[in-house]
């Protein structure tokens, strides 16, 4: 028996009264994300970033990982969730889009909380192994290039400790997973991790039905 509720129209109109908490700043960075930046699709739901901060609370999170920052949404979501002396490492490629992001780390005074690495997030999650984090952090939120997303997943489940979260982003990439007539190489690499994860002894494993789909990973 199905059990995935749609939720579109009137009922997301009431989800939206009912349960999202979107403070002001994080609306305006939403707002100028989506007027400022070619593919604002790329910036995480606000339900989706009230739900990745609220399992941050959830499981005491004081270190975290995010792979793929953009303008800076679901760090804030994080770094809010931390405690005051908590850490986020952020990795990005894009000077542009997280120029956008440190202006509104800044204003939230969450700056002091988050260390951005511009380049390749395999050489940054590589780097933080090599400082001695693995097995340290907390939560890991992976949402970059797919094609990468095994090499993520498996750098992350490393930095991660034991009853740590790894959460992964548009798990269901549209619903071009579920069309077999799609084969481009993003839809190959989301599907092969998608395999992978169910049969992965090391992680408990639920998917959330929000934004594009998102993977929770729990490291056993």
């Amino acid at each position: 028996m199905k059990s995935w509720a749609k939720i579109d129209g009137p009922v997301a109109d009431y989800v939206d009264a009912n349960w999202l908490r979107e403070p002001p700043l994080r609306r305006r960075l939403r707002e100028e994300t989506a007027s400022k930046t070619p593919r604002p699709t790329m910036q995480i739901s606000a339900h989706q970033g009230q739900q990745i901060g609220l399992l941050a609370r959830l499981i005491g999170a004081r270190r975290a990982v995010e792979v793929g920052t953009f303008t800076g949404y679901s760090s804030l979501c994080i770094a809010e969730a931390l405690p005051t002396d908590g850490k986020l490492w952020c990795c990005d490629v894009s000077t542009e889009w997280t120029a956008i992001a440190r202006r509104y780390w800044k204003e939230a005074g969450l700056d002091n909380r988050i260390e951005l690495t511009i380049g390749p997030a395999t050489a940054t999650l590589d780097w933080l192994l090599a400082q001695g984090l693995a097995g340290q952090l907390d939560l890991a939120f992976i949402d970059a290039n797919k094609d990468d997303y095994d090499a993520y997943y498996e750098r992350c489940l490393k930095l991660v400790r034991r009853g740590g979260l790894v959460l992964v982003d548009n798990v269901l990439w549209g619903g071009s997973v579920a069309n077999l007539a799609e084969n481009d190489r993003d839809t190959q690499a989301i599907r092969a991790l998608n395999a992978k994860l169910k049969t992965d002894e090391r992680v408990d494993l639920t998917l959330f039905a929000v934004g594009d789909g998102m993977t929770c990973a729990l490291k056993r």
